[in-house]
């Protein structure tokens, strides 16, 4: 089947990821990698299109904005969101049950106490295994729509509003992916809670599901899906707009050297130091509908103004804070260098560091 000029074009978001034209190592024949590259002939120069050329094969290239690129964006958003959370599952288990009974696990360092003398260092890793699952496929969803997201807006937006109202793109396009990845991940963050928080309730996903659903039914499952929701949009846009604004400032201030002139280990350095302060912000915007969910999936048959009556107002924006920001911080750092890693790897450029650049107008 034909495919139309303005299809093609609608593919290729320039303004977004564009490099300079000058620079377009297709533009005529050049040495790349100790390899002489030849041009391309006059009908497909023609024809505009991005690559992303992966620094150790240089023959090798992935389309922006291909299925291949969508494909190695999901992937890279389950190996970034699932390992990190899984890895850090000990400070959740504290977190939450600091959140739900404060009077026992007073602070850190003594909930660390708590647990291990009543669960022993097992008991740390209580619930990994719906945690890697949960948010292996809310990362999936969560990165991969939101490069989608983000070109799709884009182009609706066209060239020159693009640029100038990009943080507004990049809060549109998280908060549309947050809004997929959570019912991804609402089944199994509900079973984690429940076993993180009840001793005795289950030793994990396997007996903690069918006894969640026994005693709750399947939508119970989906109790809190509207307080994490709550929890995870505020927290991916701020996740996504700040890490990208950071990186933007970064490059632009910090560093001396054009993006493109710097070697990928400092463009990841660049990813994590931005994810972490990006973290930190996520987790003040986010914490108090944190505070709501341990406490609606640790407490059946209760409400939001159950948790609010309970907990307090004050409450909900502070406990378990300190533990939170250090936790969060920590983690979406993490995520973003492991997710810019993998892009590198495949053969894309990482994440953020320019302004887009709104298309010439036609005088």
């Amino acid at each position: 089947m034909a495919v139309s000029e303005s299809s093609r074009n609608a593919l290729l978001p320039s303004f977004l990821y564009a490099a300079p034209a000058a620079a377009s190592p297709f533009a005529a024949a050049a040495s790349v990698g100790g390899r002489t590259v030849a041009a391309p002939s006059a009908a497909a120069a023609a024809r505009p299109a991005i690559w992303a050329r992966a620094p150790s094969e240089p023959g090798r290239r992935i389309e922006m904005y291909s299925p291949a690129f969508y494909a190695a964006c999901t992937a890279g958003g389950v190996a970034s969101c699932g390992l990190t959370h899984m890895t850090v599952t000990p400070l959740d288990l504290v977190k939450c049950n600091m959140q739900i009974d404060p009077a026992k696990y007073k602070s850190i360092t003594s909930g660390f106490g708590v647990l291990l003398k009543e669960q022993g260092p097992k008991g740390f890793f209580r619930g990994w295994v719906p945690t890697l699952l949960g948010y292996s496929a809310q990362g999936a969803c969560k990165f991969g729509f939101y490069e989608f997201f983000k070109k799709y807006y884009s182009d609706i937006a066209g060239p020159e509003y693009a640029a100038k109202y990009k943080t507004l793109i990049y809060l549109a396009g998280s908060a549309s992916a947050e809004l997929i990845a959570d019912i991804a991940l609402c089944p199994m963050e509900a079973v984690k809670v429940r076993v993180q928080t009840q001793p005795g309730f289950a030793r994990g996903l396997s007996d903690g599901l069918p006894k969640f659903v026994k005693a709750e039914g399947y939508s119970g499952l989906y109790k809190g899906i509207v307080p994490l929701w709550g929890r995870q949009i505020p927290y991916t846009m701020m996740k996504f707009a700040s890490f990208e604004t950071v990186v933007e400032m970064i490059y632009k201030y910090a560093i001396p050297a054009p993006k493109n002139e710097c070697s990928k280990n400092l463009q990841l350095g660049v990813s994590f130091a931005g994810g972490y302060i990006a973290g930190v912000f996520c987790a003040i915007v986010s914490h108090p509908a944190d505070n709501l969910v341990s406490f609606l999936n640790n407490a059946k048959g209760a409400t939001v103004g159950d948790a609010v009556k309970k907990i307090g107002l004050v409450g909900l924006f502070t406990r378990g804070l300190p533990l939170r920001i250090v936790m969060i911080g920590t983690l979406t750092g993490a995520q973003w260098g492991i997710y810019d890693a993998f892009k590198v790897m495949v053969g894309l450029p990482t994440t953020g560091g320019a302004a887009p650049t709104p298309a010439a107008t036609k005088a």
